[in-house]
């Protein structure tokens, strides 16, 4: 029986509160958060996703989603719209300012990644990355829709 802290899940779980945190880190400077960025990079590659399909895809709770939502429409980087004919779902918008903010983030959390993943060659991090988009669609088939896979 394998050790209970090696099991795949418990690794890629640790792995992932590894990598969530350095990029917390990294986009500190910029005043966003983890979720923030991941609802403006949503609406970034899908504008006029809801905040519901945008938290689906990010495995986050709505709420934690809207919450996130709040802060970048406050900041001036999104906006919410309605859609006619139906005025209950909002739809995410990115404004000029959140393109900026947008860009210089994917820049910080690019960064981020290539100094975590130095450990591994170019080839073992592609092979990684495809496995890992394989449990992805699997256990979250949400996370690959819309855009491209954020």
């Amino acid at each position: 029986m394998n050790h209970p802290d090696r099991r795949t899940g418990y690794v890629a779980w640790q792995i992932g509160q590894i990598m969530a945190a350095r990029m917390e880190r990294a986009l500190r400077p910029l005043q966003l958060t983890l979720a923030q960025h991941r609802a403006l990079m949503q609406a970034v590659l899908d504008p006029g996703v809801s905040s519901a399909t945008a938290a689906r895809r990010a495995a986050i709770t709505p709420q934690s989603m809207g919450t996130a939502v709040n802060g970048l429409v406050e900041r001036g980087m999104l906006e919410r719209r309605t859609t006619p004919g139906d005025r209950r779902t909002q739809r995410l918008h990115v404004t000029e300012a959140g393109v900026r903010l947008a860009a210089e983030a994917a820049e910080t959390v690019d960064a981020a990644h290539a100094e975590a993943l130095q450990a591994l060659t170019p080839a073992e991090q592609e092979q990684t990355h495809a496995l890992l988009l394989k449990l992805l669609a699997s256990l979250n088939p949400s996370a690959l829709e819309g855009g491209d896979a954020v």
